[in-house]
């Protein structure tokens, strides 16, 4: 219900913008420009699902031979203590359990490719115990929080980026960037705690969250005595290893326990195929809508009015020239990622604005893409809370990246 609201609101104001552009300033170009982004948005929709084809595919097929394998039958065992607590409404030892750690642990790694499908293949797993099937269950909306909070140790994409636009330094948003995204995180659970009424104060959490902490202190240390060329290529070099690990380790699981391999995977790229099917009817209406938004010229308004705000207050309105990328994130990872070339080329990759959306644009996920792709794998209507829990950790890692890069440069 609350996608329909919001999807219907992005044409209403799109198309209220256009109309006020050729009224009053004669603005011929505004509605063929509209109804342009309307045409490209739903071929790139189209074009995305089908280049996920052969990734999904390929990971639903190899996460087949972990089942088979046992493989996440023991990551469901290991990580029960923790998952029991923070999804309590999955059954001990349920697959879904070792489909989310592998998920997140994909999303960590900055493995955009292996994480989809396998956050797909977690979602169809938690859709299985769901009795209400066009309603998501509290364990859903607490696996896509963790999901849009955008929790990331590697970012190598944005390192690329900013190499690519000539930063000096290509490296020093990575602290940053990890800071960020660990506040998010964890205003992400929070919330989505408070809402499904969890406890978090207990032993096993807090533990749990600590040894987080001191995971994240320990990589931040490690990586801050590398130089950037030597940064890149670990950081590179360990996800890519760590990525052929699983496929390989899954493989030799299977063998193991003397499966099929092949059969089992065919069987599971099966799934691939038809799950990227079924995506594309709900990719094409988000990314039109977003388009739609994107030419009417809504978000240039609404950065010119921040700003204007910012600074009747007194504040620093430097930052305001970066929050078109965190404005664009929950709504499209690629329109972000453009904003923040965008605001490099414009200002300059070592500027602090060129470093800001760097930092935002690693801070948290797209929120709505991630909610329409997985929502809609399943078929899920009804949402609940999940975009409001979403929003709050984007709004919590778009705060933390503004206060940390006031700090840092």
């Amino acid at each position: 219900m609350v996608l329909n609201y919001i999807w219907i609101a992005f044409f209403l104001v799109a198309f209220a913008i256009g109309l006020a552009k050729l009224v009053l300033m004669g603005d011929t170009r505004v509605f063929p420009a509209m109804m342009d982004s309307t045409f490209a948005s739903a071929k790139t929709a189209f074009e995305i699902s089908l280049g996920l084809t052969g990734v999904l595919s390929l990971w639903l097929g190899i996460m087949k031979i972990g089942e088979r394998g046992g493989v996440v039958s023991a990551l469901s065992r290991l990580l029960s203590p923790v998952f029991v607590r923070l999804f309590p409404g999955i059954p001990k030892g349920h697959p879904a359990t070792g489909s989310i750690f592998m998920n997140i642990a994909a999303n960590m790694l900055g493995l955009d490719n292996a994480a989809t499908p396998l956050g797909l293949r977690a979602m169809e797993q938690l859709q299985g115990l769901n009795k209400k099937k066009d309603t998501a269950t509290d364990p859903m909306i607490m696996f896509l929080v963790l999901n849009t909070s955008g929790l990331t140790i590697i970012p190598v994409s944005i390192l690329v980026y900013r190499a690519q636009m000539g930063a000096a330094q290509p490296t020093d948003v990575f602290v940053p960037i990890l800071l960020a995204t660990f506040f998010s995180t964890l205003a992400g659970i929070v919330a989505t705690s408070l809402y499904q009424r969890i406890n978090l104060l207990n032993r096993t959490l807090l533990l749990t969250l600590g040894g987080m902490c001191a995971a994240v202190a320990a990589v931040m240390w490690g990586f801050g005595r590398m130089d950037k060329d030597t940064m890149n290529t670990v950081s590179t070099s360990v996800a890519n290893i760590l990525l052929m690990a699983i496929i390989v380790g899954f493989i030799l699981a299977g063998v193991r326990k003397r499966v099929n391999v092949y059969d089992a995977f065919i069987e599971g790229a099966k799934e691939g195929f038809a799950t990227a099917v079924r995506i594309i009817p709900y990719l094409v209406a988000m990314l039109v809508a977003i388009g739609v938004l994107r030419a009417s010229g809504a978000m240039d308004m609404m950065v010119g009015g921040v700003r204007a705000l910012v600074e009747a207050c007194g504040g620093d309105g430097e930052f305001v020239g970066a929050l078109p990328t965190a404005l664009m994130k929950p709504l499209s990872g690629s329109g972000a990622r453009g904003m923040m070339v965008d605001a490099m080329a414009t200002y300059g990759a070592d500027s602090f604005v060129g470093r800001l959306s760097c930092v935002l644009q690693g801070s948290t996920d797209t929120t709505f893409y991630i909610l329409a792709v997985y929502f809609g794998s399943v078929g899920i209507r009804h949402t609940r809370h999940a975009v409001a829990c979403g929003l709050l950790a984007d709004l919590a890692g778009v705060i933390a990246a503004i206060a940390i890069c006031y700090m840092f440069f």
